[in-house]
């Protein structure tokens, strides 16, 4: 009796209350015993994530410390739990998947530029991409003579400039400006310095008249860009892009109101090569050598026709990923078709959430920096929730096959269609919302239509029109392509038009969005009625997001750029522009609608030099803004007596230590240090790009500012 647990302890004891609950857990954890492998992604997942949230070696080698300490505590419990298991486990993976992210930006990322330069190089062309919505091509080059430049960039091209024997493998010399890879302009804006870093792109720029081509290219075009160019010049009308963009995963040729339009109205999946377009082309394929098969006696009683198709359907997948580009959404879907193609030619129910984690599994461990992208979140988010919801017993049992009348099979087609677009559409909401700062509201109903329209008219239309091209009759093929892509773009743009169509919301924070993902994620891969424990996060964090004040000053981090909320919208100093920059402020500000100009306002007050502009936050109070316009110097006595009596300053150029208004000066050496900022008035938050200490190799060292002694009086 002394060294064994009484038979009969105190019911109310801590002990007895902890044993209790961990006999609870185990017991459900066996009832779930089948969900527990699905969490191997998530487990990796997290430790990618922590090397993006946290800043610098430091806190990724604590974080890896820290994750192996749990692992060896969970190691040293008595007992053989899955609960013991699955901390060990867990722990050792995301340490795996910190350290694999951690090497791989250390290995293989580029540093970028450290400030812009102009500069006169000589480089050789790697590939070149015609971007016709544009009027430019798009090259990729390796720079010769250059030791001091980032070894490759990106420059543009415009159309008139294009020299003869432009290609890959051409030796150019050309004068560009290059500029380090953007930044974030404003808090929850895209981050294309993270992506270029992975990509090994340096720096970017835009090529000035004249090219010098050295060496002409001698290689041919890629099928891919012949492929593109061709379609693009049989089609006719807006429908052009969207044919291409089917076909080879390009989307250059598309025109920016329709591609805002397929975006308002949740469509825009159906321009990126993904699991559609992969699924749609081997199914076709299976059935067209099934067919083809059955059709010889022989073949039809003695060969295995299913691994036979499944082969050819996999040759082809693979053919049409490396045909578009090879890009992480269409390799996913070609992992994720492969394995169904293994599955069903052993005789397995392959469509499982099983299949969706290796997959995941996979594109992690290759491409471990995708984790943070919107393409792999929402792809896998939808691909997550379809399956789940097929595997629900009420759902498979309304939506099995059965013997009954065509029109109630019709119907119940269509609700089981709906509902699955539905769902999608509630998952994919939060993972919208943080990365555009929008979410569409009427995409069900209209994928409802478009999903087979592009299924079963477009994509078989433009593949007969290919084919019958090679021997000149693709003419009649091409015209109905593009009747039913016309018909898609109406679609598109009229649900586009309905005021309902999305839903904005200013930038989320990524700890929100962290707990909102892993309570879809705990929704989704377990089984019993403890997976709605998920769903107080997700309902919890897209209210916050939804309630959350928007910002009422945002601030680019250039400086050169301000826009301002007021009680009649939002407002930009500098109104000629661009729309890249007024849709990025836009959309960070959770605003739709035109900006106007502050110039403009009534209660601005504003030269060609200095605006003044009186704002009221949502408490009330009045604050005094003092911003400039131009790169003139001001008198000082004025300029000092008007930085006094403002309450914020803001300027592209450096302000005098003498400017001192009530509240902040925001000048360029504070925005090369915070980045872009996201100010709230009301509550005194501002929200910058970088944050302070950030090591992370992408990010861009603010210089150091000099402080000048004044000089000796004689």
């Amino acid at each position: 009796m002394a060294f064994e647990p009484r038979q009969t302890p105190h019911d109310g004891s801590v002990r007895t209350a902890v044993g209790r609950c961990f006999t609870a857990i185990e017991a459900w954890l066996e009832a779930e015993r089948e969900q527990i492998a699905l969490w191997a992604p998530v487990g990796i997942g997290a430790g990618i994530a922590a090397w993006f949230l946290l800043l610098d070696p430091a806190q990724w080698l604590g974080f890896c410390c820290g994750a192996l300490g749990l692992a060896c505590l969970a190691a040293i419990l008595p007992g053989h739990g899955r609960l013991r298991h699955m901390l060990m486990i867990g722990a050792l993976l995301a340490t795996m998947g910190c350290l694999l992210i951690w090497g791989k930006a250390e290995m293989l990322g580029k540093p970028p530029l450290a400030r812009a330069v102009f500069v006169r190089v000589t480089a050789e062309v790697r590939s070149v991409r015609a971007v016709p919505a544009q009027d430019m091509v798009r090259a990729m080059l390796r720079l010769i003579d250059a030791p001091t430049l980032p070894r490759t960039i990106r420059v543009n091209i415009a159309t008139d400039d294009v020299p003869p024997g432009l290609g890959e493998g051409a030796i150019i010399r050309l004068r560009t400006r290059l500029m380090p890879p953007a930044p974030p302009a404003v808090p929850g804006a895209y981050d294309f310095a993270a992506r270029a870093y992975f990509q090994g792109i340096g720096a970017t720029g835009k090529a000035l008249r004249p090219i010098e081509v050295q060496r002409p290219s001698q290689e041919a075009l890629p099928l891919r860009a012949r492929l593109f160019a061709h379609i693009v010049g049989r089609v006719d009308g807006p429908a052009e892009g969207i044919a291409a963009a089917l076909a080879t995963g390009d989307q250059g040729a598309i025109a920016e109101p329709d591609a805002e339009a397929m975006r308002r109205s949740g469509l825009a999946h159906l321009l990126s090569i993904s699991g559609l377009h992969v699924t749609a082309l081997i199914g076709a394929t299976i059935f067209l050598l099934m067919r083809l098969m059955a059709l010889s006696r022989r073949a039809a009683l003695d060969w295995p026709l299913m691994l036979i198709a499944a082969a050819g359907g996999a040759l082809v997948g693979i053919g049409y990923t490396w045909l578009t580009g090879a890009e992480v959404p269409t390799v996913r879907s070609c992992i994720a078709a492969l394995l169904v193609l293994g599955g069903l030619a052993l005789g397995r129910d392959a469509i499982t959430l099983r299949l969706v984690a290796s997959g995941a599994l996979l594109v992690l461990i290759l491409w471990p920096e995708a984790l943070v992208g919107p393409s792999f979140q929402m792809s896998f988010a939808a691909v997550t929730a379809i399956v789940a919801l097929a595997e629900h017993p009420r759902f498979r049992a309304f939506a099995a096959a059965r013997d009954e009348a065509w029109p109630r099979k019709i119907g119940r087609g269509l609700v089981v269609t709906l509902a699955t677009g539905f769902v999608v559409e509630l998952v994919l909401m939060p993972i919208a919302l943080f990365h555009f700062h929008k979410a569409g509201m009427l995409g069900a109903f209209a994928n409802l239509i478009a999903i087979p329209l592009t299924t079963f008219v477009v994509m078989p239309l433009e593949v007969l029109a290919l084919l019958f091209d090679l021997i000149g009759l693709g003419a009649p093929f091409w015209w109905l392509t593009g009747q039913a892509l016309g018909l898609l773009l109406w679609i598109a743009h009229g649900v586009a038009a309905s005021p309902m169509a999305t839903l904005l919301a200013p930038a989320m924070r990524p700890a929100l969005f962290g707990c909102v993902i892993l309570g879809l994620l705990w929704c989704l891969l377990w089984r019993s009625r403890l997976r709605w424990l998920g769903l107080p996060p997700v309902v919890g964090g897209v209210a916050l997001v939804l309630l959350a004040p928007p910002p009422d000053l945002l601030v680019t981090g250039d400086g050169r750029h301000v826009a301002v909320r007021t009680s009649a919208g939002m407002a930009i100093l500098r109104d000629r522009a661009g729309d890249y920059v007024r849709d990025t402020l836009s959309e960070s500000a959770g605003y739709e609608g035109e900006l106007s100009a502050i110039a403009d306002l009534p209660e601005a007050r504003c030269s060609s030099d200095l605006c003044a502009l009186r704002l009221k936050d949502g408490g009330g109070r009045t604050w005094r803004l003092l911003l400039t316009r131009s790169d003139m110097l001001i008198d000082r006595p004025a300029f000092q007596r008007d930085c006094a009596a403002a309450d914020i300053v803001l300027s592209d150029r450096r302000m005098p230590r003498w400017c001192r208004p009530r509240w902040i000066r925001i000048d360029r050496w504070l925005l090369a240090r915070t980045g872009g900022l996201a100010i709230t008035l009301n509550k005194g938050e501002v929200h910058t790009v970088h944050r302070p200490g950030d090591a992370h190799p992408w990010i861009a060292r603010p210089p150091v500012r000099k402080r000048t002694r004044p000089a000796p009086q004689l």
